[in-house]
């Protein structure tokens, strides 16, 4: 069910990019707007798992460093049948994990030693479980594609805005044209619709990564205790985490209410424990 939301989510996500391309930037301004976001998410899609990691600092570790977190990690690649990710540690207080990674076969898994300090073996179990799911589900794929159709989309709204400023948008009497304050108002909503879009898939995957990481676990009991812990300690500790990675971690590791969680990449923690409790009465 979540992969056919997705599916529907990324197929609204393309309709509107042609339509908003159509009304805003014409047939030439959207295809040099797909050109440049797809060549961004080309490189992000290659070396975004590079990126990140050293954006956080994160230093791989062998066995014989981590023995305990590692093979937990090499039991669970083991139990899914996938190459066994490379092994990340970050020395962060706020406890959190996230995978990266364009695939399986070029997969890393991250944890901070908050998350070691405050979870259970069984919870960080849960928690790991969880990452290894998103690898196996591609959702790195996924999410880049989302991230692809809704910079393309932002790029139009930003050309739309300068073609306004220097006279050079199309009157709306030009095939597929609109109205100056049509145009204008599509350059306000465009680019809240399409992120509005893109962070209901990432809410989507995350719920289908909650499933898959309960099923591989064993028990969906592992991995609600970590999220209830988690999210406890997420709003208790800080961290320095930049809103354009916040949708890779487990839980947000971004503070804020009110509008901030429509804007959200992850679910409520509270329907999140209550899918898994209800996993495991099932």
């Amino acid at each position: 069910m979540n992969m056919f939301k997705t599916f529907i989510l990324l197929f609204g996500l393309t309709l509107f990019f042609i339509f908003i391309g159509n009304a805003i930037g014409g047939k030439q301004g959207a295809t040099i707007a797909l050109v440049i976001a797809l060549a961004m998410n080309f490189f992000s899609y290659w070396f975004s798992d590079k990126i990140v990691l050293k954006m956080y600092g994160a230093k791989q570790v062998t066995e014989a460093e981590a023995p305990e977190f590692y093979s937990l990690v090499r039991r669970l690649a083991s139990k899914a049948s996938m190459p066994m990710p490379k092994v990340y540690i970050i020395e962060e207080d706020q406890p959190n994990a996230f995978a990266t990674g364009r695939n399986p076969e070029h997969a890393a898994v991250a944890a901070t030693t908050g998350i070691m300090r405050i979870l259970s073996r069984e919870e960080l179990e849960g928690v790991m479980a969880h990452e290894l799911s998103h690898v196996r589900h591609r959702d790195i794929l996924i999410s880049t594609i989302a991230a692809t159709i809704a910079g393309a989309i932002s790029y139009l709204a930003q050309m739309a805005q300068w073609a306004a400023i220097f006279g050079g948008s199309r009157s709306s009497d030009e095939e597929g044209g609109s109205s100056p304050i049509g145009g204008i108002a599509m350059m306000i909503i465009a680019p809240i619709a399409a992120m509005l879009i893109q962070m209901a898939i990432s809410r989507s995957r995350e719920y289908a990564a909650d499933e898959g990481g309960a099923r591989l676990a064993g028990n969906p009991n592992f991995l609600a205790g970590a999220l209830r812990k988690l999210d406890m300690a997420s709003k208790q500790i800080p961290m320095d985490a930049s809103p354009a990675t916040a949708h890779m971690f487990i839980v947000n590791p971004l503070t804020g209410g009110g509008l901030m969680k429509l804007f959200s990449t992850h679910p409520p923690i509270e329907e999140r424990i209550a899918r898994l409790k209800a996993m495991s009465i099932n």
